[in-house]
């Protein structure tokens, strides 16, 4: 075996040994450059300043923005309490007559927040004040708030609704000239299939926990945060929606370039929340400052990638993964869930995608809205792995273990969408 796919599969297991012992992935990657450097034969640190280098500016030419307006609306939906106040209200709408209700409420909740622009770090906080006394009430055992949330934030508003203003939407149209709508069809009808997914997931876990004798437990940690939430007069409930609807309009209705859409957002936000909002310029800075670590972190993910690229053994695998039977629909979604698990990141996996292997399947004259979708889709399944930092930190924020709770996110996120890929692509071959 060409000792450059050997440094390559190295570099993978100590990025996942790391990841999941805390070290962030800024740390990470420029070591595990150096590693494929080292097998592959290339100067170090002429791969750090070289591809390395090239594909985390060029990530950050592309997508900075992006970041940095899309955290600054979600800093004013959070300090408002619009968020919360859109939260409470589609609560109430749904009632909490069963445990199953009070799930799916709160899957509601996260998916039209993410759906409105609103970053899933914000929703978390957002929800996390109205499922905590839910759950006490409802007796519902706490770990299993992990199902509701990730079958929310994931990747029916990341990839898979045709519209949304998710990152992983926004990417494909940068290198295709497509828009966030594309390929409709493929993107409701895996949606469909992971909502049913994962409401018989929830309800056959509930039903397990009732014969467990499992009820709601809170931790210290957990109830010291609950007594930390302060109580503050929140916005109306309808106003609460128009900056989420005005971004969601601009992007899709107007089309305006996504970066101009979050700033009508920001605006119509500071606008509707003035008075909800103690200083203004705090919450700028605050948003800014927000939007720093998860650039800078899918950006040493993609450079990682582009390093990755320029060895010979990456060749040797692109043109195995290329060459597999079938329809190329195939092909790249294998080499998709391969890009996203090995970073562990959806955005950073796509985006190494998108800069070395989309040009050639653009190449072989396929459809531009199905690559779109069939690509986006991929990148939201194999992502959330143990690994991820959105995983980490989610479990982290709720006061959860992976030991007591991740089995929730493998099959609300990774189980139901990679097999809504089957779906996907069965129809991309019939319609594309």
């Amino acid at each position: 075996m060409d000792p450059s796919i050997i440094g390559i599969f190295v570099s993978l297991a100590v990025i996942v040994f790391l990841a999941l012992r805390g070290v962030g992935i800024m740390l990470i990657a420029p070591l595990a450059v150096v590693i494929v450097a080292l097998f592959s034969s290339m100067d170090v640190l002429d791969t750090l300043l070289g591809p390395y280098m090239k594909g985390f500016v060029n990530y950050a030419g592309k997508f900075y923005l992006i970041f940095l307006f899309a955290s600054v609306f979600g800093k004013y939906m959070d300090d408002s309490g619009a968020a919360r106040a859109i939260a409470g209200n589609i609560l109430k709408a749904t009632g909490t007559g069963s445990q199953l209700y009070v799930l799916l409420a709160i899957s509601l909740i996260t998916t039209l927040l993410t759906l409105g622009g609103v970053s899933l770090f914000v929703v978390i906080f957002a929800i996390m004040p109205i499922a905590r006394p839910l759950f006490k009430q409802m007796n519902i055992p706490w770990h299993l708030f992990l199902a509701p949330f990730y079958f929310g934030i994931g990747s029916l508003s990341m990839t898979m609704i045709p519209g949304t203003p998710s990152v992983l939407n926004i990417m494909p149209t940068k290198y295709l000239g497509t828009t966030p709508t594309a390929a409709p069809i493929l993107g409701l009808s895996a949606a469909l299939f992971v909502t049913v997914f994962c409401v018989l997931y929830m309800k056959r876990q509930l039903a397990l926990s009732k014969t467990r004798g499992e009820v709601y437990e809170e931790s210290a940690e957990v109830a010291a945060a609950s007594a930390k939430i302060q109580d503050k007069r929140l916005p109306n409930f309808w106003i609460s929606l128009v900056p989420p609807v005005a971004v969601i309009v601009a992007l899709n209705v107007v089309r305006i370039d996504i970066v101009w859409s979050l700033v009508i957002g920001c605006l119509v936000a500071a606008a509707c929340f003035w008075r909800h909002v103690e200083n203004h310029m705090t919450t700028l800075n605050a948003g800014a400052f927000n939007s720093a670590v998860p650039v800078i972190n899918t950006c040493a993910d993609v450079g990682y990638g582009m390093a990755v690229a320029a060895t010979s053994g990456f060749k040797i695998l692109t043109d195995l993964l290329v060459a597999i039977p079938g329809n190329p629909v195939i092909s790249l979604t294998v080499a998709t869930y391969l890009m996203t698990g090995i970073t562990g990141s959806a955005s950073g996996g796509l985006g190494i995608v998108l800069e070395t292997l989309m040009g050639k399947y653009v190449a072989m004259g396929l459809n531009h809205d199905m690559l779109h979708r069939v690509v986006a889709i991929a990148a939201g399944s194999f992502d959330a792995l143990p690994h991820n930092g959105v995983v980490i930190t989610t479990l982290a924020v709720a006061g959860l273990t992976h030991r007591q709770a991740y089995r929730h996110i493998w099959y609300t996120h990774v189980v139901s969408t990679f097999f809504a890929m089957f779906i996907v692509g069965a129809l991309a071959i019939l319609i594309y």
